[in-house]
Order: structure tokens, then C-alpha cells, then sequence
């Protein structure tokens, strides 16, 4: 990290001595205080984090490789060897095929079979890289993490683990949301009776 010396502040400047002839009338100041508006804030997500970090990764893998590779040459080839090579700090087990296991999503014992990146892990870098390539000045049409091969990798490996791990990738379809039956109509009260007319009370009178 490069130290920069600390700049001194313009505003300070040596006060005057006044002499003992000059009369200084006494003026008071009130600092008027100032509100500044908070700075906005620049915190990166926790999606920009990650995606610098496998990014200077990546990086440094290339600086690594035996003979040491420049991103202009990388090519789809070289990002399935960075995937296969992470594949080693993998904490997914995948069964192999003559594993007793293979398609139990919970075996019930150990078994010696290795740990691997899961799918879900690498498809979500691929994304952070392809996105950390174009911006760091890459072309989208020669962009190596969106290569064909890449992404024929991408499928058998997620094809493979669900069949060995027993679990399925598949994306759930969202039901349609049906439409709630109207309530049913209130049905009419029936009108009142009307009050009986005089003729009918002097008719009840004489039946009795």
C-alpha cells in the first residue's frame, strides 16, 4: 500500500501579533453549525464481495499455472481445469456409481467416496466470473466462462450429482394462482307483512 503524506490545511495560517499601539476591537463570532448530509453509502453487497474475491482468485490461478497463463489467452479449456481444480476443496459428497449409496439422499452409513464442488457452487461462480470478465474490460463474445464446453460441463456435472445424490435440480414450476369464488349472492329478506286494514279487523270481529 503506497503511504501518502498527509497534505497540511490551507485554513491554517499563522495568526497576526497585534502590537501594543494597534487597538483590536473584540468582535465575537458565532459559528453558525452546519448540518451535512450523511455520504451516501458505498458499502458493497455481499454479491460484489464474493464476485472480487473469485475473481482475484481465478487470477491468481492463472498466475500459477505451469506456464503461467495471461487472461487474453484464457480460453473454455482453462476454466474447466480451474473447475475441476476446486473440485478438491469440495465439501458435497457425490457417490460413485458402484457406491451402495448412489441415488440415496441420506445414506445411512460413510462411504469412501470423494467430496466435490456442488453444482449449485460452481454455476453460481461461472455467473460472478462471467460478470467480473466483461468488466474488467473483456469482450462479451470472447468471453471464456460463457463457452460452450463450459457450459456442456455445467449440465452433465448437475445431471450426474442429481442421479448420484439422489436429488433433483430441477426448478419448481409456480402454480397459477386460481381465482377465489365470489362469495354467494346475499338472498333477499322477504318483504314485511303488511298491517291489516280496518275491513279485516271488523271481519275478525264477526267470526268471532
Amino acid at each position: 500500500m503506497d503511504l501518502v503524506s498527509p497534505q497540511s490545511n490551507p485554513n491554517n495560517f499563522p495568526s497576526p501579533i497585534l502590537g501594543s499601539n494597534l487597538v483590536a476591537n473584540t468582535v465575537t463570532v458565532t459559528p453558525t453549525s452546519t448540518t451535512a448530509a450523511p455520504p451516501a453509502s458505498t458499502t458493497p453487497s455481499r454479491y460484489e464481495n464474493q464476485k472480487r474475491r473469485d475473481w482475484n482468485t481465478f487470477c491468481q490461478y492463472l498466475r500459477n499455472h505451469r506456464p503461467p497463463l495471461s487472461l487474453s489467452m484464457c480460453s473454455g479449456a482453462h476454466v474447466l481445469e480451474f473447475l475441476r481444480y476446486l473440485d478438491q476443496f469440495g465439501k458435497t459428497k457425490v457417490h460413485n456409481q458402484t457406491c451402495p449409496f448412489f441415488g440415496l439422499p441420506n445414506p445411512p452409513a460413510p462411504c469412501p467416496c470423494p467430496l466435490r464442488q456442488a453444482w449449485g457452487s460452481l454455476d453460481a461462480l461461472i455467473g460472478r466470473l462471467r460478470a467480473a470478465y466483461e468488466e474488467h474490460g473483456g469482450r462479451p463474445e470472447g468471453n471464456p466462462f460463457g463457452a460452450r464446453a463450459v457450459r456442456i460441463f455445467l449440465r452433465e456435472v448437475r445431471d450426474f450429482q442429481a442421479k448420484a445424490r439422489g436429488v433433483s435440480y430441477e426448478k419448481k414450476r409456480k402454480r397459477p394462482k386460481q381465482n377465489a369464488a365470489p362469495p354467494p349472492a346475499a338472498q333477499p329478506l322477504a318483504p314485511p307483512l303488511p298491517p291489516p286494514s280496518l275491513a279485516d279487523a271488523t271481519a275478525a270481529r264477526s267470526t268471532i
